[in-house]
């Protein structure tokens, strides 16, 4: 038996509870967790923004260590430091014979009715992206581990499986930032932080980071921003101001408002790109007219998981983590309990903060 975060129910408050895990069957392996980072995504399907079948264990990003594998896994071993792959792709769907593997239409698929966490009166809990992090322990399907690469502590390893994947991935695989080219990034929460970085990284020339909180500005700074503003409806105007009347030649919107979306595709320069990464409800609509598409040249792109591959790209992150150029540490703010996850949420929404971690 182990203690988890519950959610009963969309909209309920999580419930710490002891539930039960089975010992990992055929392709199962079962993970004691160091640390979880808690992420905007379980806010939303803690909320109804995303659906999940109810109740059910959240927590998506995740590290810890094996403690014990089922039959036929050969690429773990218990004691192993792994990080949680929440999204494993198929490999035999359209989207990944495209190589596009974070499209995968199976990777959500399965893992729960495969297994079944429980609570200690019998009702099943559905793992939360298949690998239900908010927890002491869990057992995921063999796809869902990756081997925590040399250098990278285990307690930070965790925000590698979606904060700095999506963020990285974003500025890097999504929008393709140049050495040189101007960006923005909407929202310094966790994957903001990554996004600032990797731009940085990157070799953008300037990096104007945009949030609600004045409280963000040092936190911005230290991960990268040579500018900063504090969101208004002047944005925009400020934004082609620090950059020659031009706007920048990529923003990165990690808010998933459809103001903030509109504002990031403002603020940036005719043809330049516009990477929407935050997650939105049905009810946020965007509007564009048909000259302003036109005229302006821009490219507007949705961006899931960083367009992120983890196999291939958590080794990279990981040179750059062991080289100096990425600090995962600064990308926390707090670090909590379990029963400190329903507070986590209120900052999120309140803009407070980067990225919480719980911590085993």
């Amino acid at each position: 038996m182990v203690r988890a975060a519950v959610l009963p129910a969309v909209g309920a408050p999580l419930e710490i509870a002891d539930i039960d895990l089975p010992d990992p069957g055929p392709g199962q392996i079962r993970v004691r967790l160091a640390a979880a980072g808690v992420c905007h995504s379980d806010l939303s399907l803690s909320d109804g923004t995303m659906r999940v079948p109810v109740p059910a264990v959240l927590g998506h990003e995740g590290a810890g260590t094996v403690v014990a594998v089922g039959e036929d896994i050969t690429h773990v071993r218990p004691e192993d430091g792994v990080v949680l792959n929440w999204a494993p792709s198929c490999g035999g769907c359209h989207a990944c014979s495209l190589g596009e593997v974070w499209l995968c239409a199976n990777a959500l698929n399965g893992a729960a009715d495969v297994y079944a966490h429980r609570r200690s009166d019998g009702t099943d809990l559905h793992p939360g992206l298949n690998v239900a992090a908010f927890a002491e322990e869990t057992v995921v399907p063999a796809g869902c581990v990756l081997p925590v690469p040399d250098g990278v502590p285990l307690t930070d390893a965790a925000l590698l499986g979606c904060a700095v994947l999506t963020g990285y991935g974003a500025v890097h695989h999504s929008a393709r930032v140049r050495p040189g080219e101007t960006v923005a990034v909407y929202g310094v929460g966790g994957v903001g932080l990554a996004a600032l970085q990797a731009a940085r990284i990157a070799g953008a020339s300037r990096i104007v980071a945009v949030d609600v909180s004045p409280a963000k500005e040092e936190l911005a700074r230290g991960a990268g921003a040579t500018d900063y503003l504090v969101a208004s409806d002047n944005t925009a105007r400020e934004i082609r101001a620090l950059t020659g009347k031009q706007g920048v030649d990529v923003a990165v919107e990690c808010v998933g408002r459809a103001a903030t979306i509109r504002t990031a595709w403002d603020s940036t320069r005719r043809g330049g790109r516009t990477t929407v990464v935050g997650i939105g409800g049905k009810d946020q609509q965007v509007t564009f007219n048909a000259l302003e598409i036109f005229h302006w040249g821009r490219t507007l792109s949705g961006c899931v998981y960083g367009d992120s591959d983890p196999a291939r790209d958590l080794p990279v992150l990981a040179e750059h983590v062991r080289a100096g150029r990425l600090d995962l540490g600064a990308l926390v703010t707090e670090r909590i309990a379990l029963e400190g996850i329903p507070a986590a949420f209120e900052n999120m929404l309140a803009g407070k903060g980067g990225r919480a971690l719980v911590v085993f």
